[in-house]
């Protein structure tokens, strides 16, 4: 994906209502971009059309200078895999057999042993193993969650034979994770980053996102009202714009990387 994936004069609307306006932006391989922004800001509706799962009212989406609209399936689904919040089944499938899905189509020219072998170490990578003979409805939110993102490690694993270049999306993969599987998750996210795969993740956490993002995009409002370098993005000023409420940032000094503290108020939402 040598131009990577380009976003441009990207909008989408429901009616009169623009849910994503205007937005232009570059994920380049083998770097985490993580998404945050306020209830509603338009951040799952940007990663769905950066995705090709939403087609957009105006605007392109294109990886490696190719409209997403005009890449068939089998090829678009090599090129990316997407965790989203949650996958509800109501078939009693074994956590196994919903990793599997990431095989399905792509992973069809690879022989048995190979699957199996992508199956479990991305079981393995996902801290899913014991989970592969339990019913998927009968687990956890924390533990569907490291299921789906199994399948999405199966997914990125049969199609790297099919594509130069691949992005994974992750929408609030941390949302139901403990906290040790948040960082566990988000260390082999950072792990295909360092292999040349391209991260684009949404957290609410943005001490996770500024602890793990190569670039911090912040929405507002179905627009990008910021972007770069965590350090330079997580100011008190445009914090406490965009999320209504008063935080306290500083810095690691051994890393350099910035942090946040809440500042304590005791208004409630309808006086912010």
């Amino acid at each position: 994906m040598a131009e990577g994936l380009c976003a441009d004069a990207l909008t989408y609307a429901v009616g009169e209502r623009d849910l994503v306006q205007d937005v232009a932006l570059t994920v380049a391989p083998g770097r985490i971009h993580v998404i945050v922004g306020p209830n509603g800001a338009g951040k799952s509706t940007l990663l769905r059309l950066l995705s090709g799962e939403l087609t957009p009212s105006r605007g392109a989406v294109c990886y490696d200078g190719e409209p997403v609209g005009a890449l068939p399936p089998w090829r678009l689904a090599a090129m990316r895999a997407v965790m989203p919040q949650a996958l509800r089944l109501a078939f009693p499938f074994s956590a196994g057999q919903v990793a599997r899905i990431g095989l399905d189509g792509i992973g069809r020219g690879l022989d048995r042993r190979a699957q199996d072998a992508i199956l479990a170490d991305s079981l393995r990578r996902a801290d899913a193993s014991h989970l592969a003979h339990q019913a998927y409805p009968t687990l956890s939110g924390g533990e569907q969650a490291r299921v789906q993102f199994a399948r999405a490690l199966c997914q990125l694993a049969a199609g790297r034979t099919l594509a130069r270049q691949q992005v994974l999306f992750l929408d609030e993969p941390t949302a139901s994770l403990d906290l040790r599987h948040q960082t566990a998750l988000l260390d082999v996210a950072a792990e295909l980053a360092a292999t040349g795969t391209a991260v684009v993740a949404i957290l609410h956490d943005l001490n996770l996102a500024a602890a793990y993002a190569d670039e911090m995009v912040v929405m507002q409002a179905g627009r990008i009202v910021a972007r770069g370098a965590p350090a330079a993005v997580m100011r008190d000023d445009l914090v406490a714009s965009v999320f209504g409420v008063p935080w306290r940032v500083g810095q690691l000094p051994e890393e350099g990387r910035p942090f946040i503290l809440p500042r304590r108020s005791v208004t409630g939402w309808s006086q912010r």
